[in-house]
Formats: structure tokens, sequence, C-alpha cells
């Protein structure tokens, strides 16, 4: 498979500088390496490029002193460290190294959100900017796609994701194969080291009832009272589950009107193919009870992808009040409240709720459906 531009390299690229740093956060297998190289192979910049977790660099890091670090890299305009989470105190050496080697610009990869962040820490306040690297965005496709492809490709994205390793397999068998794969030895790899998680069951049965309740409201509570454990710990999963990026959350929006839900929280995944290799289920479409919640999942990680590489600010939420009105998407930007509907059957008509019609007078709703998505999530 041939390059496929990423909307994040146009970004790094404008907002990299001299003697700042610029993170590239994300989960394992989402093309994070291939980024970086493509990057320094296009650039007529004098780059070095170090795997952190190569012995040999951690090593030539280990000596935290100025001396040593112009001595590596003294001459050099920019500095590539991917995995730098594996780097012990890598936030204080990457300081030492911006502050003190006059014109080096910085590009540092991570994995693991939870770690990479907690090691920078303090060190590069002020000093560095953070973005997050995907699976492949529509976007992005849409760069090797046809719009006929496009169409034809939806209810492949719908049931096998799109991580990047996904488009190199021809059959059904290999992509299922690589997807198990994914979740067992990649994905919860950052999770399980963690200190006091013993085990990977808890973990996954939390993820196959997340799985099985996307687009529906979730409460921890009763995810502890299925599980057998508390709902702290259930709790520290999911912010867990979030951080190496297997799954976000929406939150309920209110303005503390009387009938609003405002605490409730649903869950959706990063990856589609990731959602359906948890449950172990590849069927086709037309074979399957739970295509509306896959087509629910695909649109808001899209347009979470989206609002993300666009840098936009949007705030995004889903909607409900006591007696069932509900709206699956709501997205405040600058003020200004908008409403969408994710209907995977065209025909099927809605219409907006009274309650939010009453109390949000000056807000569009829009129904967002396989004929009209691609303008929404692109």
């Amino acid at each position: 498979m041939d390059y496929v531009t990423r909307d994040l390299e146009t970004i790094i690229t404008q907002e990299s500088r001299p003697n700042k740093v610029v993170i590239i956060l994300g989960a394992r297998r989402v093309g994070k390496t291939v980024l970086l190289k493509h990057i320094m192979q296009k650039s007529d910049i004098k780059t070095t490029y170090l795997n952190a977790e190569d012995l040999y660099v951690k090593e030539l890091l280990k000596e935290r002193s100025i001396s040593n670090y112009k001595r590596q890299f003294s001459g050099y305009e920019r500095l590539i460290i991917d995995e730098a989470q594996t780097i012990p105190e890598i936030g204080s050496i990457l300081k030492l190294i911006v502050d003190e080697i006059e014109g080096i610009e910085v590009l540092a990869s991570g994995s693991s959100a939870f770690d990479l962040l907690n090691r920078f820490g303090e060190p590069l306040t002020g000093r560095s900017l953070t973005y997050y690297l995907f699976p492949f965005s529509q976007s992005e496709l849409s760069h090797i796609e046809t719009p006929l492809q496009i169409k034809e490709n939806l209810y492949e994205r719908l049931i096998f994701g799109s991580y990047p390793e996904i488009f190199t397999y021809e059959n059904i068998r290999q992509k299922q194969e690589y997807l198990q794969n994914l979740v067992s030895t990649y994905l919860l790899k950052d999770i399980m080291s963690v200190d006091g998680l013993r085990g990977t069951s808890k973990m996954m049965d939390l993820l196959q009832l997340i799985a099985f309740q996307v687009g529906n409201e979730v409460s921890p509570f009763e995810l502890s009272k299925r599980l057998g454990i508390s709902k702290n710990t259930v709790e520290k999963y999911l912010e867990l589950l979030s951080k190496v990026f297997i799954i976000f959350r929406l939150g309920g929006f209110s303005k503390n009107l009387r009938k609003e839900i405002s605490k409730g929280q649903k869950w959706y995944f990063f990856d589609n193919g990731v959602r359906n290799a948890i449950i172990s289920d590849f069927k086709p479409l037309n074979l399957r009870t739970d295509a509306g919640a896959l087509w629910e999942n695909y649109i808001m990680v899209e347009r979470y992808k989206r609002n993300h590489y666009t840098r936009s600010f949007r705030k995004m939420f889903f909607w409900r009040t006591y007696d069932q009105q509900e709206i699956d998407l709501v997205e405040l930007n600058e003020g200004v409240l908008n409403a969408f509907e994710i209907k995977w059957n065209p025909q099927k008509k809605s219409t907006i709720p009274k309650a939010w019609k009453d109390n949000y007078h000056d807000t569009k709703y829009y129904i967002i459906n396989p004929e009209n998505y691609l303008d929404f999530i692109t």
C-alpha cells in the first residue's frame, strides 16, 4: 500500500519550530513511526532519528548532562524520538536539550498517554504542543479513493475499521486475525504495565460490556455490579482505556433544566474493527442486529478525528431527558449549539425533540445518514 498522507503531517510541519517539542500520541500501530520517518525523508532539515525502545538509545540519553547532549545533537536542526515514553525522566531530558542546544526542534511520539504525559509533566510546560494520531480517517483515505470507492468501502469500514495495516490484507480471515492480535497483544500492553493490574480478564470483560452498549448510556455502578468489582475500579479502568486510545467518552449536555440528564456518559471505540474484535463478531452488516450501533460509532469517531485534525474546539455531548427524549450528538462551538441525529436508514424519519426545540430555540438540527455523511466527517 502506498503512503497515505496523514492530516496531522501538515499540522506538525506548521507547528515545529526551534527549541520546542511537538508530542505525537496515539495507540500502537496507528502509524506514528511511519509518519515520523516520512516527515524526515521529505524534509531537507538535518535530522537524527532515535527509536527509544533500542537499548543503545536509552544508554545514549541516560547521562543527563548538557555536555553529553551537545556532543550527541549539536549540528542537528531536528531530533526525532520514537516511543519516547520508554525513556525514564524524558521530560527533563527534552527540557535540557531544547533549552541548551540552540536551534534544535524535537518531535517525540508515544503510545501511552498516561505514561508519556506524566513523564513529560512539568518540565516541558510552555515548551511543547501535543497532538494525537488515530487510525486512518476518511479524510485521509479520500486521498487514495474515488467517490465510488468511498461508497463501496463503507461497509468494510464499519466491520474492520481503519487501522493502517488492515489495508494490506486481502481476505477476511487475515483481517480478523490481525484485529484479534492487535487487541490481545498491542492495545492492552501499556495498561498491563501499570502497577496493580494483575491480569486482563476484568479489563476485557469491561470492554465487552462497553462494546455491547455502544450508543447507549453507561452506568459505572451497573458495570461494577455485573463485573463484581468496585465502581472506583470500573472508573479507573475506563480512564486507562481512554488514555491508551481504545475508547472515548461522551458526556451528557445540560443547562440544568429540570428534566435533563447531566451526569450520564456514553462510550465509543476509536476503531470499529477493534470493537468487533473484542466481541469476536465480524459478520457482514446484512446478518447483524447492531448495524445502527456500528454506524453511530463510526460517525462519532470520524467526527472526533475531524475536529482534532482541523484544530476545532468543538465540545461533543449527547442529550437526553428523563422522559426519553434524546439527541445523539450535540456540539458546542464558540457558544453556538448544533444538534445531530445519526441514522443508518436514510428512509427513517426523525424530528427534533420537543423539549430541545422548546428550550434551545437558536440551534440547528441535522440528520446524518449514509447519503450525506461525508461532508460531516471530512
